[in-house]
């Protein structure tokens, strides 16, 4: 979760099942859609309430949010229909609290309708995208363009930010280059070309923060990541790909925090990074302001018995742990 203007205010939060759901208010301030959580899940929310940025069920359904500056352009509100719309920054609650696979949701889009509802951190109705996932390897890319759902099932593991999911894979036409292995010698008029040390099979991988660069980065990446068992090896190595996306304070640049809304509190916008390993049922994830890995045992929560929402904040307040390994002299 990269954001360089105020502090999102992350939160762990685990929703019980038949838990009582609602989108914001709509624009006209009627009532939104209103629903009951089929299933529990657990996720990380956002601005003190549940707007969830990241979230994986009891059934390993996952979806994530994710920002689309300029493009997104949700469905008319009409007040006629308050009762099945919702904010965007309600979707991911209520798809991954009631349905259990991506064709669930893909048949469950045209039952609601996601409609320009002002953020009030923002000022302005929040410009996103999601990606949900199941365990059977299905996943579904879902944009709001020109007012109408756009859907995305044929996909590559990897989502940023701005343009459209459309543009960047037209894009990757341009890296397709990009390899592993390094590239063979050249001869050259008799002259021996060799590569200039290892990992020429990756020259022009783009190494900047924009989401264009960073969408072929992650994608090079783990499709050139070494082979892991699906236990924790697969986590670190899922860790070892993200922290490259890191950014730092300096290359955003300093903001305007909006009223009532708290700076941020490292030198990082990368708020946040989260890891959801569905095969054996953990959440782990590692803070701004503490780098240690912690995680969360989906299989001891009993979504059935809990009475209500626990949430608790994402960051410890405490710094990570550092041990001391000097030599006895």
């Amino acid at each position: 979760m990269e954001w360089g203007t105020f502090d999102v205010a992350p939160a762990l939060a685990i929703v019980p099942r038949d838990a009582a759901l609602s989108s914001m208010k709509m624009p006209d301030g009627k009532d939104g859609a209103k629903w009951q959580a089929k299933y529990g899940f657990t996720g990380i929310s956002l601005l003190s309430r549940p707007a969830f940025a990241d979230a994986v069920n009891e059934k390993g359904l996952a979806g994530h949010l994710l920002y689309l500056p300029g493009f997104a352009d949700y469905q008319t509100y009409d007040p006629a229909k308050a009762d099945a719309s919702i904010a965007p920054t309600d979707v991911l609650g209520y798809f991954v609290g009631q349905f259990a696979t991506v064709a669930e949701v893909e048949q469950a889009l045209n039952k609601v309708r996601v409609v320009p509802v002002v953020e009030p951190a923002l000022g302005f109705p929040a410009p996103v995208h999601y990606v949900f996932s199941d365990p059977s390897g299905a996943e579904i890319v879902i944009e709001y363009i020109k007012g109408e759902p756009v859907t995305y099932t044929k996909t590559v593991g990897v989502m940023t930010n701005s343009p459209p999911y459309d543009w960047h894979l037209n894009n990757l036409r341009n890296y397709l280059n990009l390899r592993a292995v390094a590239w063979p010698a050249v001869d050259v008029e008799g002259i021996d070309l060799k590569p200039i040390g290892a990992g020429s099979g990756m020259v022009g991988l783009p190494g900047d923060f924009t989401p264009p660069s960073r969408f072929v980065r992650a994608l090079a990446l783990s499709q050139t990541a070494p082979a892991t068992g699906g236990g924790y090896d697969t986590v670190r190595e899922f860790f070892n790909i993200m922290d490259s996306f890191n950014v730092p304070l300096p290359v955003v640049g300093e903001k305007d925090n909006p009223e009532e809304m708290k700076p941020l509190c490292c030198s990082s916008s990368t708020q946040y990074t989260v890891a959801i390993d569905r095969k054996n049922g953990k959440l782990y994830y590692h803070t701004d302001d503490n780098r240690t890995v912690r995680s969360v045992d989906l299989n001891k929560i009993d979504y059935g018995a809990l009475p209500k929402t626990v949430t608790q904040s994402l960051r410890t307040q405490t710094q990570e742990i550092v041990d001391d390994v000097t030599p006895k002299l």
